[in-house]
């Protein structure tokens, strides 16, 4: 099947055509598409491809024997394998699967200073060791965190251009309702990639049949892989915690309290012992955490409580891969999202923001029924988000908005089952309209509207 568009591809052409360009490294969770990318882009640009993988040939961990420098790894790879060709200015290396040898990262020095040849570095669990890549290159490689696909890509993989998606963000400049047919399509496409995902297998394998058939399969066996990976790379942890945690997340979103339980887990589990393991799984990109503020007021960074937090999927999909067998069925035959309404929209919202470059953030005030799903800033505002099953009263949205002890909050955001409108200094859009939030605050420069 045709290769599916993604994101990176624009920023990787970009990186082609600037001066002095230093490595980058590409990371991310498995089977988000890293290595069908980065191959893509280095045959339609080089005349030479370098591809080495530690996993498939861990053979060669070896070629740092003689240490980081350029000339003593290409000569190594060489020795190895005499057919790859190293032509200056022309040939694209390409490391992946470099959490098997994160060692290779102390080269990107040296082949950013030695500029004959460009570089990238990917690897499916690089966060549970990055903090060694990253002392070991610091200044001399660019990041790059790639994700499974967002709702603008899954568009373009269903034959929708730019132009459609400018449409819809036009619609939401304007405040233009959408008329009935647009509002059906939209969706009906945004159901199906809730319960699909972004996993590009999962995606292919939806687009070449037409159905749902055969996905449900791909996704069960995605998460057998993660479970494996945590079985593989936990190394020095309790991994039977790991999965405990891992497990959890679709039953505890699914009630009405979203805040992550750690006592819920396992009899006698205490937040001590199982922080370790809620970190691991963010950083392996798993998961998502969504953390409680202490004030909803600026700046975020530093006013959470890092002991009170919700915990998504990072990918939809694969959360709703790990429903009930009944509830799946359901959702995929009937559209029926069931017990389940609430959660899987926070998480694809909560997944959308994250994807768009936000972290995540709530608020749940103590003694009080004040709760606030997500909340965004801009350079000057802090901005609540809600998301609504149904478009109902946002009793919490509105006392942020009005109350005087909030005084970054002019404005709110509501994403509900409905369409697009303003009042009292909410702006209410469709739940598919999320992955344009970040250009819509940053295009409208939005000031509220007085009324």
């Amino acid at each position: 099947m045709a290769y599916l568009r993604r994101k990176i591809d624009e920023f990787l052409v970009k990186w082609k055509n600037t001066e002095n360009k230093k490595p980058i490294v590409v990371k991310g969770a498995r089977q988000i598409g890293k290595t069908e990318s980065i191959n893509k882009f280095a045959k339609e640009h080089y005349e030479s491809i370098v591809y080495i993988n530690f996993v498939e040939e861990p053979k060669y961990k070896n070629i740092i024997i003689d240490g980081y420098k350029t000339d003593d790894i290409i000569k190594n790879i060489s020795l190895l394998d005499p057919s790859k060709k190293f032509v200056p200015n022309k040939t694209i290396i390409f490391f992946d699967e470099i959490q098997e040898c994160p060692e290779i990262a102390t080269s990107l020095k040296f082949f950013c200073i030695d500029a004959r040849f460009d570089v990238i570095c990917s690897g499916s669990m690089l966060g549970i060791n990055y903090k060694k890549i990253e002392s070991n290159s610091v200044g001399y490689k660019i990041d790059y965190e790639m994700k499974s696909m967002d709702f603008e890509e899954f568009l373009w993989s269903k034959g929708y251009g730019d132009d459609f998606v400018d449409n819809i963000f036009s619609h939401m400049k304007e405040l233009k309702p959408f008329n009935e047919l647009e509002l059906s399509v939209l969706n009906a496409l945004f159901l199906d990639f809730c319960i699909l995902g972004g996993m590009p297998g999962v995606v292919r394998e939806y687009i070449q049949n037409g159905t749902f058939e055969g996905t449900l399969e791909i996704q069960r066996q995605l998460i057998l892989d993660y479970k494996e990976d945590i079985r593989k790379y936990a190394e020095g942890m309790d991994q039977t915690r790991i999965l405990n945690v891992f497990n959890q997340i679709p039953v505890q979103l699914a009630k009405d309290n979203k805040k992550f339980q750690i006592t819920k887990v396992a009899a006698g589990a205490r937040f001590k012992d199982y922080r370790g393991c809620i970190e691991w799984l963010n950083d392996a990109g798993m998961i998502h955490l969504c953390y409680c503020l202490n004030f909803p007021a600026l700046p975020l960074k530093g006013n959470f409580d890092e002991t009170k937090y919700k915990i998504y999927f990072a990918d939809t999909g694969l959360m709703v891969a790990m429903l009930d067998e009944e509830a799946g069925e359901d959702l995929r035959a009937n559209r029926n999202l069931g017990v389940y309404k609430g959660a899987l929209y926070e998480n694809m919202i909560g997944e959308a923001l994250k994807k768009s470059g936000y972290e995540l953030y709530y608020y749940k005030k103590e003694d009080s029924r004040l709760e606030e799903d997500f909340f965004v800033r801009t350079a000057s505002e802090l901005i609540p988000v809600e998301v609504k099953a149904k478009n109902n009263k946002s009793k919490s949205l509105s006392s942020l908005i009005s109350s005087d002890k909030y005084d970054c909050i002019k404005y709110g955001i509501k994403f509900a089952n409905g369409n697009i409108g303003y009042a009292n200094k909410i702006y209410t859009f469709p739940y598919f309209c999320a992955f344009l939030l970040k250009r819509y605050l940053k295009d409208t420069n939005k000031i509220y509207i007085e009324q």
